[in-house]
């Protein structure tokens, strides 16, 4: 019998409704490496940088400039050191343009993708706020670090707002060049906090 045969042997059966058993035996866990997560994010285009805790006001003084957007319930002590201007949500569509970037944190992070997942929750806030500005910065803690996306899906909450993010926005449907920033942000950064 060919693959084509097969296929549509398999179209007639679920026309009939026969039942047909789906294996469930596929990989649900991953190897929890950040190493890998830093490099699935850097073939993405994403800018990784490495960090402790205690250094991250520091670090995000240095990425931060001019008008930055930070959601309800980012960690305030994370901000002690920012110099650019910090704008708090809720923000017009115009008003959320003309910033230069937002700073959140993630319900989860992909080793083997690369993903990172944001679900509205305090740190993150609504989806806009990841779509709109041309500049993203995500703080990713040890803890939400998993190793596959079975692990992810089992953290997240399929009634919330989620947004997966692997690399800063991109298409190549123009003529298939590659163009960044038309469906999101242009530039993202990812801070892997050390444990």
């Amino acid at each position: 019998m060919s693959a084509r045969d097969d296929v549509l042997a398999r179209v007639r059966a679920a026309q009939s409704g026969a039942v047909v058993e789906v294996p469930r035996d596929y990989r649900t866990a991953g190897s929890v490496d950040p190493e890998v997560l830093a490099e699935r994010l850097t073939d993405y285009r994403a800018v990784v940088h490495r960090c402790a805790e205690r250094e991250v006001p520091e670090l995000l003084r240095r990425l931060l400039t001019g008008r930055v957007v930070v959601p309800e319930g980012f960690p305030a002590h994370w901000l002690v050191s920012l110099t650019a201007e910090v704008l708090r949500d809720p923000l017009s569509p115009r008003e959320l343009d003309a910033v230069d970037g937002v700073v959140t944190t993630c319900a989860v992070a992909v080793c083997e993708t690369g993903t990172i997942v944001l679900d509205a929750g305090p740190g993150m806030g609504r989806r806009v706020l990841s779509l709109v500005p041309d500049r993203h910065v995500v703080v990713v803690l040890p803890g939400d670090v998993v190793g596959s996306v079975p692990e992810a899906l089992a953290r997240l909450e399929a009634t919330r707002p989620l947004t997966w993010i692997s690399g800063p926005s991109a298409t190549s449907d123009i003529e298939l060049q590659r163009v960044e920033g038309v469906h999101g942000p242009r530039a993202l950064e990812v801070v892997l906090v050390s444990a």
